[in-house]
């Protein structure tokens, strides 16, 4: 089947070409045209981008749990997720599944095993409108990670594992105050006792498990060729930790120096879009904003929000002073080669065709049309 999008400012990996033409075919890019052609879909000039490429975000977490203590039904909060990525722009998705936590009782552990066979088999059955895969997020202090981990981690849908330690005193949560902010919104009855009680049991269970766990994990990902990532680096160390394990993928690295030594021996550096659209950390780390502006961002994730992944791309744009074609490479390009996804993430020909169609309003970037492997699905 043969597809025209005409009359499209299309943003290539390199340029931007302003009035021209896409053919699609059998949902691939067949042809790309400097010039209009005289029929096909007319998009009257809006901007054509590749579908973003989103690697880790938890987005479905809100959907399983609308309300706290209100458990939804799996396979319809997935369902609704995967049609908030597709309004978004987002075509492929990996969905960042949490293996442990440290809160005793979360819709984390409550859910792990069914969300992920409630996306198999959304994938399956055509239920999706997005390709989804999956990031495997290892909570290194959680005693039963490995118990939990062991029959996800060979399923060829896992494209990035991440070792995770949240562990309150360090990496994001080194300054205890913001820590107690943060929980302690969680928390019914929380107090100074109750809070260093659970400091303490964390950091012993840090010392009984981290170690052991994370070597295991870092074993499984390189036997089956899965990519790696650290998590909330802090400082140099972290990132000489991350390099001794085959990481190549820092993500949301907590101040400008672990960026800088991420960049420094090679790993490409991940950052939320919220901080990018909220302009700064939520919970006071280092500004996204700040490192695009001394070149140590190479990927933006939505993390928690995904209209923020095209809305910051946007803004490295128009703020950060980055050439169109580099900020969206950011949310499309980047991301997918950094996970192993060869024919995702880029307008050229031999490429899927996942597309999107989009508009400015003010400085926010609206989604107009999405196609996954040239279906509209948007």
């Amino acid at each position: 089947m043969r597809q025209i999008l005409n009359h499209a400012r299309i943003v290539l990996a390199d340029r931007v070409i302003d009035h021209g033409a896409l053919e699609i075919e059998d949902g691939r890019i067949a042809a790309i045209h400097e010039q209009p052609l005289p029929d096909g879909e007319d998009l009257a000039g809006a901007l054509l981008l590749p579908g973003l490429v989103e690697i880790h975000t938890d987005n479905l977490e809100k959907h399983l749990m609308p309300r706290n203590s209100v458990l939804w039904p799996i396979l319809p909060a997935v369902i609704t997720h995967d049609a908030q990525c597709v309004a978004a722009g987002i075509t492929t998705v990996l969905d960042a599944l949490a293996v442990g936590d440290l809160e005793g009782e979360s819709v984390r552990l409550d859910t792990l095993h069914s969300s992920f066979d409630a996306i198999n088999q959304g994938m399956r059955e055509g239920a999706l409108r997005a390709e989804h895969f999956f990031h495997l997020r290892c909570e290194l202090a959680y005693p039963d990670l490995l118990a939990e981990l062991a029959p996800l981690i060979a399923h060829p849908a896992v494209k990035l594992v991440s070792v995770m330690d949240h562990t309150p005193g360090q990496r994001q949560y080194r300054d205890l105050e913001q820590y107690k902010k943060y929980y302690g919104k969680k928390k019914v009855g929380w107090n100074e006792d109750t809070f260093l009680a659970a400091v303490a049991e964390r950091k012993t269970k840090q010392v009984q498990y981290a170690g052991r766990h994370k070597q295991a994990v870092v074993e499984l990902a390189q036997a089956r060729g899965i990519a790696l990532a650290s998590h909330d680096d802090t400082d140099e160390a972290h990132i000489e930790e991350a390099l001794r394990d085959g990481v190549a993928i820092s993500e949301f690295p907590t101040t400008r120096e672990a960026a800088q030594a991420a960049h420094a021996h090679g790993l490409q550096t991940v950052m939320g879009a919220p901080n990018v659209v909220r302009g700064g950390s939520h919970s006071g780390n280092v500004a996204a904003l700040e490192l695009a502006r001394h070149d140590l961002l190479d990927i933006l994730s939505s993390d928690y929000v995904p209209a923020s992944l095209l809305h910051g791309a946007w803004l490295l744009h128009s703020q950060a002073g980055w050439s169109l074609p580099r900020a969206v490479a950011a949310v499309s390009l980047n991301p997918a080669r950094s996970v192993g996804l060869t024919d995702h993430g880029d307008i050229a020909v031999g490429q899927r065709a996942d597309l999107v169609a989009m508009i400015v309003h003010g400085d926010v970037p609206l989604v107009r049309q999405v196609w996954n492997s040239g279906r509209r699905v948007f």
